[in-house]
């Protein structure tokens, strides 16, 4: 039996997907703790029950012609909250924290290339558990998945993906805060009185706009994305070559940042922050509950140990890397340990993941202002610029070991 779900009913089983996601979420404490979002909880569920399903004779097909849009809407989000004055702020911390940064990535690539040669697998499944979903998460990896399945012809490389992203999710949350209490034990050391919390200051640069939030700042911020994409889309196909390419994502990200700062240095527009917030969510979530629920997961079976052994791989790498490397280069104190519980998280999970991880710190041992300015601009904005680049560098290389 084979049932086919056009655009609107694909559109209405992702918003069930939310919903489902979101009262699970509120029902068990695990997926709390650990930030787990609603697209991947409740599109997993769907996916395993798509699976089901399958084993009984019965197919279930979306149409998920509106899943590169969605993609791309929140990729124009992430360039439109890239604030140049914030990156002017960070100094050369900043630049030693993102060459850190490109470091893991780089370490990651290597670790997950070198595991798949190791383990007899393709090695493009081993560059996709690399930076591609551990550094890039969730929506970095269905984007790359779905260009890897395109260009390599790798038809489960989402699938992979996005089983490896969420993976590095949940390890993320669970060795950030374990590591960094380590190094501040030694350190026996303190932050700053808790006088704003940590919420409160990572949020304050991005605050709404005064006043009620109503259609007319949506729509302009919309608009603002929509151009972004237009954009970025042209310049994708006008780029295109054969040697080295950067997918349509990356491009869009590109310009909303520079539509973004053009903006404010002409003092033609501030971009909204609620506004901004609100359509990133959106898109983002109905991007993943579309992905996740089309997964075919009977494909994956096969690869699950030597996947396993690659991620365990990169958690004790990110481990190593941050507490050998990123705390010694950040000055060895304690917002250099507070930054390795943020890139822990983001280095494995998503940005969400390392605000909790550094919240959970501060909360018991002092704020670090430090921390809570550099983490958001890199983890959030710079690692995906950088990690585009890395990226597209390791994967010319796949044809070769194939």
């Amino acid at each position: 039996m084979d049932w086919q779900f056009g655009i609107p009913a694909t559109l209405a089983m992702a918003a069930i997907v939310l919903v489902v996601g979101k009262n699970l979420i509120g029902r068990v404490a695990f997926l709390r703790k650990y930030s787990i979002p609603e697209p991947v909880v409740g599109g997993l569920l769907a996916a395993l029950l798509v699976s089901l399903l399958h084993a009984g004779g019965v197919s279930l097909r979306f149409d998920t012609a509106l899943q590169p849009g969605l993609m791309l809407a929140f990729f124009a989000t992430i360039g439109l909250g890239a604030d140049a004055r914030m990156l002017a702020r960070g100094g050369v911390a900043l630049v030693l924290f993102t060459t850190c940064v490109v470091g893991m990535l780089v370490m990651q690539n290597i670790i997950g290339v070198g595991a798949a040669w190791a383990l007899g697998i393709d090695p493009l499944i081993g560059l996709i558990a690399g930076s591609v979903t551990m550094s890039g998460g969730h929506g970095t990896g269905a984007a790359w998945g779905q260009k890897f399945a395109e260009t390599f012809g790798l038809v489960a490389a989402p699938g992979i993906a996005l089983a490896a992203a969420t993976f590095g999710l949940v390890m993320g949350g669970l060795i950030g805060g374990p590591v960094a209490q380590r190094l501040i034990e030694r350190l026996k050391a303190r932050g700053a009185p808790l006088g704003v919390s940590a919420n409160e200051a990572l949020t304050h640069d991005a605050a709404a706009s005064s006043g009620a939030f109503t259609p007319y700042r949506l729509t302009v911020t919309v608009m603002l994305i929509a151009a972004s994409v237009a954009l970025g889309s042209a310049l994708a196909r006008l780029t295109d070559n054969p040697t080295f390419t950067l997918p349509p994502f990356v491009w869009t990200l590109f310009v909303a940042a520079v539509i973004r700062n053009g903006l404010a240095l002409a003092k033609l527009h501030e971009i909204d922050g609620e506004a901004l917030s609100f359509a990133g969510t959106v898109s983002l979530s109905l991007f993943l509950a579309m992905a996740l629920m089309s997964l075919r997961l009977w494909e994956l079976a096969a690869l699950a140990l030597p996947m396993f052994v690659i991620l365990a791989l990169q958690a004790v790498g990110v481990a190593l890397f941050t507490t050998f490397i990123t705390f010694r280069v950040m000055g060895s104190n304690y917002d250099a340990a507070t930054l390795v519980a943020g890139q822990c998280g983001f280095g494995l999970g998503a940005t969400p993941t390392a605000i909790a991880n550094m919240q959970a710190v501060c909360d018991r041992y002092g704020y670090s202002p430090q921390a809570f300015l550099l983490v958001p601009v890199v983890g959030a904005f710079l690692i995906d610029v950088a990690n585009a680049v890395v990226i597209s560098t390791f994967a010319g290389f796949i044809p070769a070991l194939r």
